[in-house]
């Protein structure tokens, strides 16, 4: 089973340290997010940090550009992550992402080994972490995945809601 932590009940010193460094890291994927949404891309950024706090890979999504059902954020992150270290294992590493990821990204995690996943807010259609599937507790699992479920939860709704918005009043406007 892996551990699940929305926000700290009780914040100790180290534990609210902690806490604003995931904070941090969420609003620069949050900057990677609006990037793609301004591109005409599914508003989702995603970075890859090592144990020590340095950048390996960052990614937004990018299907439409790339033309690349695989070009999801998290999956350009590793992508980038496994080039910068020249190895596929992501051992001790943290992925922060804006939104829960799909199934096939839970599975690059899972792959990759990656340490911890941080995410924003909760996937209700495709969130294969807790909301709709729980992949990384599941029998084909056999990486103990640590997840954090919450951070800059709102500010991440309110990015994807707002760009899905104004994408279907685009539309319409279109239609008319």
């Amino acid at each position: 089973m892996h551990n699940f932590v929305m926000q700290p009940r009780r914040l100790t010193m180290s534990n609210e340290i902690l806490f604003d460094r995931h904070k941090a890291w969420m609003d620069r994927s949050i900057e990677l997010a609006v990037q793609a949404g301004e591109q005409g891309e599914i508003p989702v950024g995603a970075m890859i940090v090592s144990a020590d706090d340095r950048i390996l890979g960052v990614g937004e999504n990018r299907k439409e550009r790339d033309l690349d059902p695989t070009a999801h954020a998290e999956i350009v992150a590793i992508r980038a992550a496994t080039k910068a270290i020249e190895d596929w294992h992501l051992t001790g590493c943290r992925l922060y992402v804006t939104l829960e990821p799909c199934p096939m990204c839970a599975g690059a995690i899972v792959q990759a080994r990656i340490k911890t996943l941080i995410y924003g807010a909760d996937d209700p259609k495709t969130g294969a972490i807790r909301t709709v599937l729980n992949l990384p507790d599941s029998p084909a699992s056999f990486h103990k995945l640590i997840v954090i479920a919450g951070i800059r939860e709102l500010e991440c709704q309110e990015l994807i809601q707002s760009w899905f918005q104004q994408r279907r009043l685009k539309n319409s406007a279109q239609k008319s």
